[in-house]
């Protein structure tokens, strides 16, 4: 079996092969599709191989699988496959996106999946990645074989992961579309503490990231038990190449995941048959933060999502939390990070603040389990720290009343690019939540009464400071209050003009 460095160093190798010609933002566009191809051939050729001691031969198994393509997960036509691929030495591009199109042909759970791209594809007049290029990268691919024996699931997932989190550096300001920091995933995973038989949503999914973290947790949890009901997922994404990459990671982990494409917010994709949200047991999710969504995103909403208040245009986090509240069950628990100032801003203001208030409406309602506070810069679309917010519908009895604030900003190590959480950091923090525990410096217990007489303020570094932290407003959350604020007042602009109309005053 391969190694996870053996993969990951080959994988690379492979990257720096269209590093030339390709930015590193669109590494993930050519090479992981091709990957995916080779796991598929690999294992449909381990599927024949087995195949053909039942029946005795591969002459025979070929026979059978063109009349009765069931009998393997995904079936490749003979000139789809890796080695008739890897013979090609004119025409590569344009031989690779017609091999992609017909297996998509053969096997419908990969349409718009595995022939999204167009390998023969130009621009401004000349091809945007050679012939030669890809015969290159086909070279290198073709160096270990990543069937069902040759490498683990997990492993090739993990090396998968790998180079999502090169693209990521790479990627600048756009990484955070697609690739949360796997340590924050684990430990959202550890946070939700799966069941049998759960039901898993995210409603922003990128890559699948969250998911994946969640089913293998599970994996550790329950083994293999065939006795106990499976976890099953489910999962939305808006940007097509994003949502390719999710159904491609969950193959590749060998995980049965309903990935749909669309914009959660203005068309959620699971419902029921009566056009209702569908509910599930654990929500997760890292939606975009402080994204401007127009009003009539919630004043048309048709799913009664949106009953604790409307959030400001400028940031959508509460209109987020609220969407994956309304589809959770009565039992349902969620974590979620946000922007570190979508549980402070507002607090403290005079006057009405629409996002203050609608944490008001989750504190006074007992939602608000834990807060905890992270590392700057973990993330890759910015050095801010974040937060990990946990929501229960049903919190146990000796947990209701409270929050658990957990100030885990100095539990890091540093890292290039970025800082990470090492294991050890990952297992206290959840002992920690798990165990619902106090720990001098780094976590507190506040009841509700506390959080309304700090204005609903659930930053946990106002609560459990370290070192002198200075709980200051910083400038994106100044921002994002200051447009709240001129919105109100066109608002109240609006509404004046309207009474002077009214009166005869006022003309327009």
């Amino acid at each position: 079996m391969l190694s996870i460095k053996e993969l990951e160093n080959w994988l690379w190798e492979a990257a720096c092969k269209i590093r030339g010609p390709i930015d590193a933002p669109k590494y993930k566009d050519y090479i992981l599709p091709l990957i995916f191809l080779k796991r598929l051939s690999d294992v449909f050729e381990d599927e024949i191989n087995r195949l053909s001691e039942s029946y005795g031969s591969k002459e025979m198994v070929e026979q059978l699988l063109s009349d009765d393509h069931n009998l393997v997960r995904f079936y490749l036509p003979l000139e789809t496959r890796w080695e008739a691929i890897a013979k090609q030495t004119t025409g590569v591009g344009e031989y690779l996106t017609d091999a992609v199109r017909k297996i998509a042909k053969e096997n419908p759970k990969l349409q718009s999946v595995i022939d999204i791209v167009d390998f023969n594809a130009t621009a401004g007049g000349q091809r945007i990645i050679s012939d030669e290029v890809l015969k290159d990268l086909i070279n290198v691919l073709g160096k270990y074989r990543l069937g069902l024996n040759d490498v683990d699931p997990d492993i090739l997932g993990r090396a998968y992961e790998y180079l999502l989190r090169k693209f990521a550096e790479g990627s600048g300001q756009s990484a955070g579309e697609f690739y949360t920091p796997s340590e924050v995933a684990v430990l959202m995973a550890y946070i939700l503490d799966p069941k049998p038989g759960n039901q898993i949503y995210d409603p922003c999914c990128g890559s699948g990231g969250l998911l994946i973290k969640t089913f293998l947790r599970g994996k550790e949890k329950f083994g293999d038990n065939p006795s106990l009901e499976p976890l099953t997922f489910y999962g939305q994404e808006i940007l097509h190449a994003t949502f390719a990459m999710a159904k491609m990671n969950a193959f590749i982990h060998d995980m049965e995941a309903e990935i749909a494409l669309g914009d959660t917010m203005n068309r959620p994709a699971f419902l029921t048959e009566t056009g209702a949200l569908q509910k599930f047991d654990l929500v997760t999710a890292n939606p975009m933060w402080n994204q401007n969504f127009p009003q009539t995103v919630y004043e048309n909403d048709r799913y009664n999502r949106f009953i604790f208040g409307f959030p400001p245009s400028s940031s959508a986090d509460w209109g987020w939390v609220q969407h994956m509240f309304a589809s959770l069950n009565d039992k349902g628990k969620m974590a979620v990070v946000l922007d570190t100032g979508a549980v402070s801003r507002g607090s403290g203001n005079a006057g009405s603040n629409r996002e203050r208030d609608i944490r008001k409406q989750f504190v006074e309602n007992d939602f608000v389990e834990s807060v905890l506070l992270l590392p700057e810069n973990l993330f890759y679309n910015t050095t801010a720290p974040g937060i990990i917010m946990v929501i229960n519908k049903s919190k146990p009895e000796e947990r209701k009343g409270k929050i658990l604030l957990i100030n885990a900003s100095k539990l890091f190590q540093k890292g290039r690019p970025k800082n990470f959480l090492p294991d050890e950091s990952i297992n206290h923090i959840a002992d920690i939540y798990l165990r619902w525990k106090e720990e001098e410096g780094i976590s507190k217990m506040i009841t509700n009464e506390e959080a309304a007489r700090n204005d609903y303020n659930l930053s946990p570094s106002r609560y459990v400071a370290q070192n002198g932290e200075d709980d200051t407003l910083n400038l994106e959350d100044a921002v994002v209050q200051l447009k709240e604020a001129e919105e109100e007042r066109q608002k109240a602009d609006e509404k004046l003009k309207s009474i002077l109309g009214e009166m005869g005053i006022w003309k327009k």
